[in-house]
């Protein structure tokens, strides 16, 4: 995927100027950014603070970590399961 120039906390700021008043034409230009863009970062960082940004990436990051955890004790289990299978 390709990394995008602006960080979350700039994309919340370009966001915000909307809010502010500012037609989102000016806001693309001035960003050097598409409207489609724009549009696109509205949907998926609409409404959140940079707070919130943060914390999201927190829970991802725990989320992604339980998901290893997971395959790993379920690979243990089937390894498990598979010895005491032979064993009888």
């Amino acid at each position: 995927m390709k990394k995008s120039r602006f960080t979350e906390t700039q994309i919340i700021a370009i966001l915000k100027q909307a809010d502010a008043g500012v037609l989102v034409k000016d806001i693309c230009r001035k960003a050097g950014i598409s409207e489609p863009t724009y549009y696109s970062w509205k949907s998926k960082y609409g409404g959140m603070e940079a707070s919130d940004l943060k914390r999201t990436k927190e829970l991802e990051a725990e989320l992604s970590q339980l998901k290893r955890m997971y395959a790993d004790l379920a690979l243990e289990n089937r390894a498990m399961k598979d010895l005491i299978a032979k064993k009888m």
